[in-house]
């Protein structure tokens, strides 16, 4: 059985409901995906056991193989690529990793390389599985490491 507390205005308990929850069950998995700030680790006080990396593609550009032509540009909704005259800027913080400016290049000038946005910690507190996300300090996108977290849920436990 799945258990989720969430939406709410900040201060309203639902950390302390969660974690509360969480000591009262047996066989129980607690995952806090509020990964801008966490604080589940606080009051649970985890031996963290494992460290996952996360993080989202984004291009790098072959400047020697790029003919400057703006196609990548064109396609990229969040301006996270610019061609100015024969200069290629990157904006990697505004790319949302779609993949959209590698796929159309007609000189196959950009590659993929991942850029960590945060890591997922598991643990243990007690008889509680602990799991929780933490994404950078400044990383505006907090959805490609809250589904990564999702993937971790165990069905077996509450």
């Amino acid at each position: 059985m799945i258990i989720s507390i969430a939406s709410g205005k900040g201060g309203t308990g639902k950390t302390t409901i969660a974690i509360n929850l969480a000591l009262s069950l047996k066989d129980v998995q607690y995952m806090d995906c509020d990964v801008e700030e966490p604080n589940g680790h606080l009051f649970l006080k985890p031996l963290i056991e494992e460290r996952i990396s996360v993080g989202i593609p984004v291009p790098q550009v072959d400047e020697s193989r790029c003919t400057y032509c703006g196609k990548c540009a064109e396609i990229c909704e969040f301006n996270a690529i610019v061609v100015i005259k024969k200069k290629v800027l990157l904006f990697p913080e505004l790319c949302h990793g779609c993949g959209g400016c590698s796929y159309l290049c007609p000189e196959d000038a950009i590659e993929e390389v991942e850029r960590e946005i945060g890591v997922i910690e598991r643990g243990k507190a007690g008889h509680i599985e602990f799991v929780h996300g933490l994404l950078h300090v400044g990383e505006p996108m907090a959805p490609p490491l809250i589904r990564r977290e999702k993937k971790l849920i165990n069905g077996r436990k509450t």
